[in-house]
């Protein structure tokens, strides 16, 4: 059996908490005998379950951030929040990852400023892997940085490129730059700069990726700024949503395609499945110092018991260790 990872969660997270999140911590201790949860929330809710529930700590967290508050005001005026709580468990060394489904900016914020920055990263960034067809894409800044300078793309390009090897399995990651167009004089000043500097400095650079490239499969890491990256990510996830509703439309319209959609449902079930961000659970935050991911809103017990055992395997992978150690070496060259 793999060594026992400990991953903190904030079971107040998330429009499903706490019930969905519990189910989640169930759901993942009874698929993986290797990780052990930290359950961090109001202690009427995490205390009861933890007795109940081998290799489940229970820690007491009696504030809780809500989706409507200002992140980094709340992160620093609720200090016993279970998302800070959770966050300064992996500062301490007591957990080595945290998982919460709760307020992005919040989650942002306490990792930052609790967990703390890799020595030399400018700006972490927050990756999400998409189901591209070739192939699985990461796809960051997905909403950390709004407003970047070209010199925090290309560190995300290296930190995408560490999480593609160690966690995915690709030797050598192809990075592009998302642009307007292939050459490398499209698009805005900025856009031109960050090619140059990327081209320069990052190994791997494939040159830029346009939109319809981000889910062909043919760049292992797509980067961008945060604001451009969240309203990729969105389409993305609205135009899947609306594309299943049309096939439901398609199957249901007569009792000839009802026959058919019985035919192929389990294949448009495995479908759906490589659709769903609920398949990989939540988005890594990378270039702080431990592995922490954030999941969905609306995430369900699925979505939780996968961004719990991602967690876990960032851990094993080592990626902080790795980003830290590749910053180290380009410091010396």
């Amino acid at each position: 059996m793999a060594e026992l990872v400990t991953i903190a969660v904030d079971v107040m997270g998330g429009d499903n908490a706490p019930q969905a999140v519990l189910d989640g911590i169930e759901r993942v201790l009874a698929e993986n005998p290797d990780i052990q949860v930290i359950a961090c929330g109001l202690p009427e809710v995490v205390e009861p379950f933890a007795a109940a529930h081998e290799r489940c700590k229970a820690q007491a967290a009696s504030e809780v951030i809500a989706m409507d508050e200002h992140p980094a005001n709340a992160v620093r005026r609720k200090k016993d929040s279970s998302i800070v709580v959770g966050c300064r468990l992996v500062k301490e060394g007591a957990a080595q990852g945290f998982f919460s489904a709760g307020s992005t900016g919040a989650c942002l914020s306490a990792a930052t400023l609790v967990v703390g920055r890799i020595k030399g990263i400018k700006r972490p960034a927050l990756g999400q892997i998409l189901p591209a067809y070739e192939r699985p894409t990461l796809l960051l800044d997905v909403g950390a940085n709004a407003d970047c300078k070209p010199d925090y793309l290309v560190q995300f390009g290296l930190m995408g490129s560490v999480f593609m090897r160690q966690l995915m399995g690709v030797a050598a990651p192809r990075v592009g730059l998302l642009n307007i167009g292939e050459e490398e004089e499209k698009g805005s000043e900025f856009a031109v700069e960050c090619h140059r500097q990327m081209k320069a400095a990052l190994p791997g650079f494939s040159g830029n990726a346009e939109g319809r490239d981000v889910l062909t499969g043919h760049f292992d890491v797509v980067v961008t700024d945060g604001f451009t990256g969240n309203v990729v990510l969105k389409t993305v996830e609205g135009a899947s949503k609306t594309l299943f509703r049309y096939i439901k439309d398609v199957f249901m319209a007569s009792p000839k395609t009802k026959v058919g959609a019985l035919l192929v449902k389990a294949d448009l079930a495995e479908v759906k499945t490589k659709l769903s961000p609920d398949t990989y659970g939540g988005a890594p935050l990378l270039g702080v110092k431990g592995a922490v991911l954030v999941g969905h809103g609306s995430s369900g017990a699925l979505a939780v018991a996968n961004g719990i055992a991602k967690a876990a395997e960032t851990v094993r992978a080592d990626v902080a260790g790795v980003i830290a150690a590749t910053l180290a070496e380009e410091a010396v060259q």
